[in-house]
């Protein structure tokens, strides 16, 4: 149960308003970002950004948001970001693997952008031998955008944790409704 009430839509500020309109999925998410009306635009902004415009893998980039997910935790997240993940390829086996953090049977690009997520999970900054192995396996602004997917996905886990922003089922049609890169 929310432990905020979730603003009525109808009398949000006009710009809130206008962005909540805009959306093609009201999650309560949205709705309770309303109370924050100047922070709203910047958190659809970067998460857009995120999720539409990133040169990072798609598969990677769910797998990295699953990964924040099962850290944080966050069942919201999880539950909004299983069928996206799936519609970027992503299997069964390799979501439940994320879940565990048995990276093992992952590809090796998959597996080190995991690992590169536990650590600035758990660690904030990630140890300079998994920096590295980053570096060289993927280009500056891949890691860049790994960087940002991790951070917002943490704050976005925490807004809805401390929040406790209701879970909804999964938002049908979310990757093609939102324009979201999956492949």
């Amino acid at each position: 149960m929310a432990r905020l009430p979730y603003p009525d839509p109808a009398a949000a500020p006009e710009k809130a308003r206008a962005l909540y309109e805009a959306l093609p999925v009201k999650l309560n998410l949205f709705r309770m970002l309303l109370q924050a009306p100047d922070a709203m635009r910047g958190h659809l902004t970067l998460g857009n950004a995120i999720l539409a415009r990133q040169k990072l893998d798609p598969r990677i980039r769910e797998l990295t948001i699953l990964r924040v997910a099962a850290l944080s935790p966050s069942e919201y997240e999880r539950t909004q970001h299983v069928p996206i993940a799936k519609a970027c390829g992503a299997t069964d086996a390799e979501i439940a693997a994320v879940a565990k953090g048995d990276f093992a049977s992952l590809d090796p690009r998959a597996a080190l952008a995991l690992r590169f997520t536990d650590a600035c999970v758990r660690d904030v900054r990630v140890p300079d031998a998994l920096f590295e192995e980053a570096r060289v396996a993927f280009p500056p602004q891949e890691i860049v955008e790994l960087t940002f997917t991790i951070g917002y996905y943490m704050m976005t886990a925490r807004l809805l944790e401390t929040l406790g922003v209701d879970l909804e089922p999964p938002a049908e049609g979310m990757a093609s409704q939102y324009g979201l890169k999956t492949r």
